[in-house]
């Protein structure tokens, strides 16, 4: 069994395959599939995928940060309600993005606090994204309130030193196409970070791995991805599949 942990699959862009594309999925053995929520507008679709398909599909929610505006408050207390009614298993996506729009940066830090203290409250994990703010958030879980936050650091891009600094505050790494880039830098980021602190993503629809790149992503393409990390980690494509899951499954608490 392989997970794919950061997937969204509610996008309007599988609308026409949908079923294909959970049936190529199957076919390469991905059989849980964990999706991130980006705000108000995707919270109801991916609660609907999540009942329509136990066992395939687990929900995370959270505001992510490119969608911090000035009405971010009200949004962050609609989706937490959600918690109420319904199962999460993260709080996600949530982070900082200085690569669109840095005039937001304050709220962006307000709000990635806020959930970083709700993912405490409620004993989940979170899904970071960090887009050109690696400094930023850094400065932020780096504080003594938030050592106890677990989760994953989404789509890592980043360097050895940068994988080190995360993997010594406890999250795990998500590697998804960029390590098959031929200049994503990752054989040398990931080459002394051990397997066991490292899950499987995709990011569908984006970030399409060698050779699919430019296309539309899809969670069957976990393969490609993880075939590249068993060579940067100069191991066995079976040694990462079951190792990654086993991580997904612990972090997430799915036995």
């Amino acid at each position: 069994m392989i997970i794919d942990t950061h997937a969204h699959l509610y996008d309007s862009s599988f609308s026409e395959d949908f079923e294909k594309m959970l049936q190529r999925a199957a076919e390469k053995r991905v059989k849980k599939i964990f999706l991130p929520n980006v705000d108000c507008s995707t919270s109801a679709a991916l609660v609907h995928l999540c009942k329509s398909y136990p066992g395939l599909f687990y929900g995370m929610m959270g505001l992510h940060p490119c969608s911090v505006n000035e009405n971010y408050r009200q949004e962050l207390d609609t989706l937490f309600a959600l918690f109420e009614t319904e199962t999460f298993y993260a709080v996600g996506e949530i982070g900082l993005d200085l690569y669109w729009d840095k005039t937001t940066l304050p709220m962006q830090k307000a709000a990635f606090e806020y959930q970083l203290h709700k993912s405490l409250e409620l004993d989940l994990p979170v899904a970071i994204h960090c887009r050109d703010a690696f400094d930023e958030i850094f400065e932020i879980i780096e504080k003594p309130v938030f050592q106890g936050v677990r989760g994953i650091f989404h789509c890592f891009t980043g360097n050895a030193e940068q994988a080190k600094k995360l993997i010594d505050l406890g999250y795990h790494l998500g590697i998804g196409g960029v390590c098959t880039f031929k200049n994503g830098g990752l054989d040398v980021s990931l080459k002394d970070i051990p397997l066991e602190k490292l899950v499987l993503e995709t990011d569908s629809p984006y970030l399409a791995p060698v050779p699919y790149r430019g296309k539309r992503n899809e969670p069957s393409y976990l393969h490609e991805i993880s075939q590249r990390l068993a060579d940067i980690k100069e191991t066995t494509l079976d040694n990462v599949v079951r190792t990654t899951t086993q991580n997904a499954l612990t972090l997430f608490g799915i036995s």
